[in-house]
């Protein structure tokens, strides 16, 4: 063979491989040339719906990973204008979310030696977050999350709903927790009981009528923008109580309003010295933050496609989210996925196309420089929030992610889901997030791999002419000397367990003396299955016994061709004289080559008499 057939085999598989499913690299062009002035004014009002809310959200989602305000809000406005220039669904909305927001607090939390650094490191590291987004995008990775149990996202949505509403309470019952002692679950509800007696009365007041006007209009009027309406009405009432420091309110802790000098962008310095010593100690944090986004977007446009009769592109939305967390990394904004809440209120208030998202971000950009230059007027509008309140709207926000439906499903409806589940929930609460998902969905593929690495081994009969029949109750037969194999499944190498115990078989029956797999229904041949294949055929000819495959696909065929493996499940046959140890299927006949194999057999046993014993799984049905 040729050196160079196997390097053009590998430039033709790539060559398909990216041809598949090709991304564009800007989907916004049709659109833009179909828009007219109806799907404007659509769009236009959709967008201030969600800006409404992308605003809040993004203020929320900045202090629960305790970062200044405008990071969220940069991120809410930045990702939403330029994710649709990418993306591949037309109601895709990206800014920070719970989630990504509480993996971000836990990551620097657990860590005092990135922590105190924290302001420098964020570019950095939204910068190798959107830089893994757009490697994946164009290695097809999103494909691969259909591989990853759901049970792994509602475990961690869970873990992290519980670690939001602890960490929400210091500021509800207007605490100052000792920080060194609240980086874990255990540790902060530790302190919030030690100091619950030191809990002051305004802000536990403004938390509870915030949170409770909150859920009567989740309640009772779900379609307004009720965490917007309340945040304002308690800004508007207990806010000011606080600014103008009327009685004891004008002790409780309020936000500060933002320069318009934080709004000019803030390059990562990528030529700072000790740079690759950061990007070391980042990258399995940015790994872990891109994975969750990527989940978190694959879900949302999943979900959206199913309302809409859209076929979701994963590959493409996943771009979208890496060009946005690079914009966001240029600009000084935090980490940005999919929001399923401002995407859904974005379809659900008449969105037309994707630029509605673009709208929406320049609307939140248009806000942010009102509330920049708020004092000028004198009145700055952030100076007025409450951070109970907001602590509280945060709460009502973790205990919607709370989906009863989904963990119902996932506890009841396999042991390995259950499995999942809590694993992945146990470890957040005891680990940082970001080593709390990579455990879940290392439970999940490990489970997942072990369900499609057991191939079916079914029992038949054969008759001389390779008629085959099911038995469905085991029958002893004596003196077997040919064991005819049906294996039907993936055989990756994981799988490579049915071929030592081939081994263990020949090992304990001296009767035994062909041994016929039939590979019909086998799949997803690979390197570690071919090579324990070579190793069982080259074991079977040191005991002076034969090696047969029958049904051989033509994928099977061509792996063991390309491989290597055929030469040596051939050694032993007179080609010239059409001898073979291998039966290809035979799309006519499907027992036809399992009819050649027997014969095959008879010929190496010198008997047409021989008896056949069919391969039972004892295993089973166990």
């Amino acid at each position: 063979m040729s050196p160079r057939r196997p390097l053009q085999r590998v430039i033709q598989g790539a060559r398909k491989f990216f041809a598949g499913e090709p991304l564009l690299a800007a989907p916004w062009i049709g659109p833009l040339q179909r828009y007219d002035l109806a799907k404007l004014k659509a769009d236009a009002r959709a967008a201030l719906n969600v800006a409404v809310l992308s605003i809040t959200q993004g203020i929320a989602y900045a202090t629960i990973a305790e970062l200044p305000i405008i990071y969220g809000i940069i991120s809410a406005s930045v990702a939403a204008i330029v994710a649709p220039l990418f993306a591949g669904s037309r109601h895709t909305m990206l800014g920070p979310t719970n989630a990504t927001a509480f993996m971000l607090f836990s990551i620097f939390a657990a860590t005092p030696a990135l922590l105190v650094r924290e302001i420098d490191l964020i570019p950095l590291l939204v910068m190798m977050v959107g830089i893994f987004c757009v490697i994946g995008a164009l290695l097809r990775a999103a494909d691969l999350m259909q591989y990853i149990s759901r049970s792994v996202l509602v475990g961690y949505i869970s873990g992290a709903a519980i670690l939001i509403i602890a960490n929400q309470c210091e500021d509800v019952l207007g605490l100052k927790l000792n920080s060194q002692n609240t980086r874990t679950f255990i540790g902060q509800v530790t302190e919030l009981v030690k100091n619950v007696s030191h809990a002051q009365w305004p802000p536990l007041l403004t938390a509870a009528t915030t949170l409770a006007g909150y859920l009567a209009l989740m309640r009772w009027k779900p379609k307004l923008p009720s965490f917007a309406i309340m945040l304002v009405f308690s800004s508007a009432v207990w806010g000011s109580l606080a600014y103008h420091h009327v009685g004891a309110f004008g002790r409780m802790e309020r936000f500060s309003t933002f320069s318009l000098a934080e709004l000019i962008p803030a390059l990562p310095h990528i030529s700072r010295a000790g740079i690759f010593e950061d990007i070391s100690s980042l990258i399995g944090v940015a790994f872990a933050l891109a994975f969750l986004a990527t989940l978190e977007n694959s879900v949302m446009s999943k979900t959206l496609a199913s309302r809409t009769g859209e076929q979701p592109q994963v590959n493409q939305d996943m771009l979208a989210v890496g060009m946005a967390n690079i914009a966001c990394a240029l600009t000084g904004g935090m980490p940005a996925s999919g929001s399923l809440t401002r995407s859904a209120l974005n379809e659900a208030t008449g969105a037309r196309t994707r630029f509605s998202s673009v709208i929406c971000g320049i609307y939140s950009l248009i806000a942010a420089l009102i509330i920049a230059i708020s004092p000028w007027w004198g009145v700055p509008l952030i100076d007025f929030v409450p951070k109970s309140a907001l602590a509280a709207l945060i709460i009502g926000l973790a205990f919607s992610l709370f989906d009863r439906q989904n963990i119902r499903a996932c506890l009841r409806s396999t042991p390995d889901d259950a499995g999942v589940l809590i694993t992945t929930l146990g470890a957040s609460l005891i680990a940082p997030l970001h080593t709390a998902i990579l455990l879940g969905v290392a439970v999940s593929l490990a489970l997942f791999l072990r369900r499609a690495s057991r191939p079916h081994l079914i029992e038949y009969n054969a008759t001389d002419t390779g008629d085959l029949s099911q038995i469905h109750e085991k029958k002893a037969r004596n003196n077997p000397s040919i064991s005819l194999v049906h294996v039907e499944g993936d055989l990756f190498f994981g799988a490579t367990e049915i071929f030592r115990s081939q081994v263990q078989r020949i090992t304990t029956d001296p009767s035994l003396k062909v041994i016929i797999l039939r590979l019909k229904n086998a799949r997803h041949l690979d390197a570690t299955s071919v090579l324990a294949l070579s190793e069982l055929a080259e074991f079977v000819r040191s005991q002076q016994r034969h090696l047969l495959i029958s049904g051989c696909p033509r994928s099977i065929y061509r792996v063991l061709k390309n491989s290597g493996a055929l030469d040596i499940l051939q050694e032993g046959c007179d080609r010239k004289a059409g001898e073979s140890n291998v039966f290809p299927e035979s799309p006519a006949n499907p027992n036809l080559s399992t009819r050649d194999a027997l014969k095959r057999a008879q010929q190496l046993l010198g008997t047409r008499n021989a008896d056949v014993l069919i391969f039972v799984d004892t295993k089973k049905n166990k």
